[in-house]
């Protein structure tokens, strides 16, 4: 018997137009779809590596994060994940019976809203799948990075990605139907963006739980679905004719109305810290010398600064406000890439 292993890097992306809120938790269905850019500057590399024997699913897939063991809760959900895809048609018995082990490497802080589950999940996808001897087309990866984590669909691919919201009546077709996949972008497009990481510790709600209180206590949330399926079909449009200005007041304005709909919540969801604010207020004031510089927000306090790459140094070091914060500068990113192996 040979021990199969695979190794996946995928980026992490961040939403311009945003998916907040599930239809179906089980199968992370969104209750809209979404649109994303994916970020060079993070990433999660994956190894799983399938061990020798085995027993019967679940408990006996062991993962490691940055070099420590996960365990609880963080443990369980990459076990469901393995056992989702070792189910899957097309998995030999020989190797569905095989428990796996995974090592992952992480640049993007977890936790933080910072695209840590989008490039976490996208990456197990794409390693499990090889190691368990599938060989999907990227959209069935999408689908099943989606089931680890919706955000995640997005980043099997590079550039900008639309991830779409599915059937909406029918779950069976919605699972079919809900994947991500590329938004084909103006040549003279050449976007960049500036990370303002106030604070990379965890969140203090996780975003699973705050989607929903959301969905289930904010009055707001039915006007924040019903706008924003509009608001992606104009950013594609946006992003084909190069139009940066209308993608960036697309994507603040989505931030805004999400963080809105939150805060409507009972109680409320509030990721908005008084250094978001801060950052918030230095972006208007670079527009307003004339600077194209359009701010969004993810589930955390962290700001993510759309701009053109020729402005990146500029509005880099004007967030950084002479050292007082931590800016990282972020161009578009590639999409996943899976390496295989086996050895006796």
């Amino acid at each position: 018997m040979t021990t199969a292993t695979a190794t996946a890097t995928a980026h992490a992306n961040i939403a311009l137009v945003k998916y907040w809120g599930k239809r179906d938790a089980e199968r992370m269905l969104p209750a809209t779809s979404s649109l994303s850019l994916t970020l060079d500057a993070f990433l999660t590399t994956t190894t799983v590596t399938l061990a020798e024997g085995g027993t019967a699913p679940g408990s006996e897939h062991t993962a490691t994060l940055d070099g420590g063991a996960l365990t609880g809760g963080q443990l369980a959900k990459v076990q469901r994940f393995l056992d989702l895809v070792r189910g899957l048609d097309g998995v030999e018995p020989s190797l569905a019976a095989r428990p796996a082990h995974v090592t992952s490497l992480n640049t993007v802080p977890t936790g933080a809203g910072l695209a840590s589950s989008a490039s976490g999940f996208a990456a197990l996808a794409g390693a499990a799948a090889a190691a368990y001897g599938l060989d999907l087309a990227p959209r069935d990866l999408s689908r099943l990075a989606r089931r680890g984590s919706g955000s995640a669909s997005r980043s099997i691919f590079g550039d900008f990605v639309v991830w779409h919201a599915g059937d909406l009546a029918d779950p069976e077709r919605g699972d079919l139907t809900s994947y991500a996949e590329p938004v084909p972008a103006a040549a003279d497009l050449d976007v960049a963006m500036a990370v303002v990481v106030l604070n990379a510790g965890p969140k203090s709600i996780g975003s699973r739980e705050a989607m929903a209180r959301t969905v289930a206590t904010s009055p707001y949330f039915p006007a924040w679905v019903e706008h924003t399926e509009a608001d992606v079909a104009e950013a594609e449009a946006a992003i084909a004719a190069g139009d940066l200005e209308r993608l960036g007041d697309l994507a603040e304005a989505s931030a805004m109305r999400m963080h809105a709909t939150m805060l409507a919540a009972r109680p409320a969801v509030r990721y908005l810290a008084p250094a978001s604010l801060e950052v918030l207020d230095a972006v208007a004031a670079l527009r307003a010398a004339g600077t194209g510089a359009w701010a969004t927000m993810d589930a955390g306090p962290n700001v993510k600064v759309l701009c053109a790459r020729a402005d990146l140094e500029t509005v880099t070091a004007v967030l950084a406000d002479g050292g007082r914060r931590r800016v990282l500068p972020a161009l578009p990113g590639p999409g996943m890439v899976v390496e295989r192996q086996a050895r006796p």
